[in-house]
């Protein structure tokens, strides 16, 4: 049993859990302390004394009433991000160069999850799915959303990137862009001819939308905090595709075989390494996580379009670079503060400016981020991990 806890693998699976456990109670907490702090000088201002007549609480109280829910939104929305930003960060960290088609993979993925559960809704079988019904479909259209988005990832490392691997680094990025506006066409290509139509929602089945009362915060008019069940089913799965990605990269035989193409292809071709083969495999774990993320992503928001990968796409890109662009661990640190700072940005913004500056605006804050980052510390909040080659 001992010799077990102080096993290599148990620690790669343990590892993650205690870093999401303290990136998430980190960025919690510095987010609430901020807002707390914001509130209390906004006291006796104009958002204040607009509270007080439309509502009858003071700034310092609703903020702290809402505080939690906020939190909650913004743990579910930062560990999609991540999901997708890991993505990103395995390809730079073993060809360095930045994936722009990424995006459209989680696109591919949220189709694909889509219409298998739109064929099952057609066919019945969610009718009267519930309870363990609900969730094995959910996890069958998870496995086609992987299956899909990692087979294009493959195929697209193949035909687009690998041709061009030995020329300068601008060339593959200006190829990953056009990857990119051709994978939306053959989505949008695609749905016209099969289903006519561009929008498409997930079908609603199992007790997915329903909300959990976890607490209440107050006396007099007590704010009710819940969580979605959908929601939790994002936490819950984000976190096992995170663990299980660290485990394969940190403590299996093929993770060291990517550890090793990353330091130095060259070195690792001498040592009898398949450079193809594990950079492919490298884009078919890509890409499979980020096509997870697209259905969790069309789980929670219900519609999805062709385009409906830019924008988490970039957010995510974001995140990788926040957290060190080619480092796990910080992907994983980049989604959860970006996705922190983007539900409170959307929750109180409007409140702290008294309707000039709306939740609309939080993708402005997001994208600021990345600038100042950029500029200050462009290596990341923990530095990137990997080698520079000459």
């Amino acid at each position: 049993m001992r010799r077990f806890l102080r096993s290599a693998a148990l620690r790669e699976v343990l590892s993650p859990l205690a870093k999401m456990a303290v990136f998430v109670l980190g960025a919690g907490t510095l987010f609430s302390a901020i807002m707390v702090l914001l509130a209390l000088l906004a006291r006796g201002s104009g958002a204040d004394r607009l509270l007080l007549e439309t509502q009858r609480v003071g700034i310092v109280s609703y903020t702290l009433a809402n505080l939690p829910q906020v939190l909650i939104d913004g743990i579910t929305l930062g560990f999609v991000y991540a999901a997708i930003a890991l993505g990103y960060t395995m390809v730079y960290g073993v060809l360095e160069f930045i994936n722009f088609a990424h995006s459209e993979i989680f696109a591919i993925g949220a189709f694909a999850g889509v219409e298998f559960l739109i064929a099952l809704d057609k066919a019945g079988a969610l009718a009267g799915a519930g309870g363990l019904g609900a969730y094995l479909y959910l996890v069958l259209a998870l496995v086609v959303s992987m299956a899909a988005a990692g087979a294009i990832a493959t195929l697209m490392e193949r035909a687009a990137y690998r041709p061009l691997r030995d020329s300068p680094r601008l060339v593959p990025l200006i190829s990953a862009i056009g990857v990119s506006f051709a994978l939306q066409d053959i989505i949008r290509l695609t749905e016209s001819l099969t289903t006519g139509q561009f929008y498409r929602v997930i079908p609603t089945f199992g007790n997915f939308d329903e909300r959990l009362r976890l607490f209440t915060v107050g006396r007099g008019a007590p704010v009710a905090v819940d969580i979605q069940v959908k929601s939790l089913v994002v936490i819950v799965a984000a976190v096992l595709m995170l663990v299980g990605l660290n485990y394969i990269v940190n403590a299996t035989r093929v993770g060291k075989a990517i550890r090793s193409v990353a330091q130095d292809r060259n070195t690792a071709a001498i040592m009898g390494i398949g450079v193809n083969a594990i950079i492919s495999f490298t884009f078919l774990l890509g890409g499979a996580l980020g096509g997870a993320a697209g259905l969790l992503y069309a789980l929670k928001f219900t519609r999805i379009d062709p385009f409906v990968g830019f924008m988490p796409g970039m957010k995510a890109f974001t995140a990788a670079v926040l957290g060190g662009i080619g480092n796990l661990t910080g992907a994983l640190l980049g989604g959860i503060v970006l996705g922190m700072l983007e539900s409170f940005a959307g929750a109180y913004l409007g409140t702290f400016t008294m309707g000039n500056f709306g939740s609309e605006y939080k993708d402005i804050i997001a994208f600021a981020v990345l600038v100042v980052v950029i500029i200050f510390r462009p290596a990341g909040l923990l530095g990137e991990q990997v080698s520079q080659k000459a």
